[in-house]
Formats: C-alpha cells, sequence, structure tokens
C-alpha cells in the first residue's frame, strides 16, 4: 500500500462540548454460528445487525460483476485496504471528539488521519457530542453502533463517517440512507427522537461531501428500511 506522506495541520475544533445527554448502553457484538453474520447480543437475545439485513437483502449483482471483472485476490486487496484506511479515520474522529490522543504513524495511519481531519475540518455546526460509537437496538428486531450522536445545527443529529475510493452520487448510497435511516429509529425507541441523520465522506483525494436527510425524507427512508427488515425476514 503506497500513500503520499504530507504534513496533517494541527486542528483546533473548540465549538462543542461533550454532554451527558443519555446513559448510553453498548451492547457486544457475536456472530450467528450458523452463518457467520455480525449480531448484536441485546438483552440475553441475539440480534442481526443493520448491516447484516442490508447486506443480505440488497442486490449484489453490480458488486458480483466488479469482482470477476479485477479478479479476486485484488477485490480482496482493495476490501482490505479500504477496511484498514476506513477503521483508522473512524478512529481519528472518535478519539478527537473525545478529546483523547491519538497516533499511528504508519503509511495507513498518516492517510486515514489526514482524511479524517478533512471530515472534522466540516464539523464545526457540532456544538454538543452525546456519544461517539453508540450501540443501538429497536427491541425484538435489530441493532448496530452509530458512529455519533450530536447537536448540529441546533437538531440532534445522528452521523456516519465514510472513506470512499472516489466521490459517490446521491442514487449510488441508498443503503448508506436505510442505515442512517434505522439507527434513527432504533435511537427514537430507546432514549429519543433524532431530528436528522448524516453521512459525512472523505475521498482518497481528500474531497469532502456530506449527505443528509431530515424531516419527511428521513420518514421516508425510515419506511423504506422497514421494508428491507421484512424482506429479511423472509429469508431467514
Amino acid at each position: 500500500m503506497k500513500f503520499i506522506e504530507k504534513t496533517v495541520p494541527i486542528l483546533s475544533l473548540d465549538n462543542y462540548e461533550i454532554v451527558s445527554k443519555y446513559d448510553y448502553q453498548q451492547f457486544s457484538r457475536a456472530e450467528d454460528p450458523a452463518t457467520g453474520k455480525r449480531m448484536y447480543a441485546v438483552e440475553g437475545k441475539r440480534l442481526p445487525s443493520v448491516t447484516t439485513i442490508l447486506s443480505a437483502t440488497k442486490d449484489q449483482s453490480a458488486l458480483d460483476a466488479w469482482k470477476k471483472r479485477v479478479g479476486a485476490e485484488e477485490a480482496e486487496r482493495i476490501k482490505n485496504e479500504a477496511s484498514a484506511i476506513g477503521t483508522e479515520m473512524h478512529l481519528v474522529i472518535e478519539k478527537y471528539l473525545q478529546g483523547e490522543d491519538y497516533l499511528n504513524s504508519s503509511a495507513v495511519g498518516n492517510k486515514a488521519r489526514e482524511m479524517a481531519h478533512v471530515v472534522l475540518r466540516n464539523c464545526e455546526d457540532i456544538t454538543e457530542v452525546w456519544g461517539n460509537e453508540i450501540s443501538l437496538a429497536y427491541p425484538e428486531k435489530y441493532a448496530g453502533a452509530t458512529d455519533l450522536v450530536a447537536v448540529a445545527n441546533d437538531k440532534p443529529t445522528i452521523f456516519d463517517w465514510k472513506q470512499t475510493n472516489k466521490p459517490k452520487r446521491k442514487e449510488w448510497i441508498e443503503d448508506y440512507y436505510l442505515q442512517l435511516a434505522a439507527y434513527s429509529l432504533a435511537h427514537g425507541a430507546m432514549y429519543g427522537e433524532v431530528e436528522a441523520a448524516c453521512i459525512r465522506m472523505c475521498s482518497r483525494n481528500y474531497e469532502f461531501q456530506e449527505f443528509k436527510i431530515e424531516g419527511q425524507e428521513l420518514k421516508d427512508y425510515q419506511e423504506k428500511w422497514w421494508e428491507r427488515y421484512e424482506k429479511y425476514l423472509t429469508l431467514v
């Protein structure tokens, strides 16, 4: 993996405060022994993760065609590289918003830190941080973890951080919206309603994008999420 080494400027976001709005629970992850898919242990029960549900109900034809085109080995390499950068980028953002020091000076760490800083420079609208990596569950149905719950532009908002090889179009990322819709429903069921859901994304070329849903559009995606959930039930 080769990345261009760059000097990372020091960030200074001082416009937010950490607020203990809710007593957030943490659920442990588990694997379904039969399928190996991600589950969450919630109050003695195993619930499917949001990403497991979306993956099981998604049209995989485009992904399969891409894997065939680039080859299985290259597809696996690209997937692992994206996963490593994404995990590290999430960690940088999480630690920063918690006021904790963190540094990984590896090639992956440097690349991810630069991408994370691009995202953070576009977070000046956040005034309260309620929690990072928050476990959420809709009773008896599903569970997952959202990257951040915060107040942005005076609205309780769920955030998801994404890395991408190249900028995305809205029509390409419907499952990202459905993921946030599922988390918003779970947060409402467990704690309190959120008014918006926001994806903040950085490409490998440091291009920032924001995709936000609120109001009726958020409700529409919540309805679409329940349709996907019902489809999942027919498959298990």
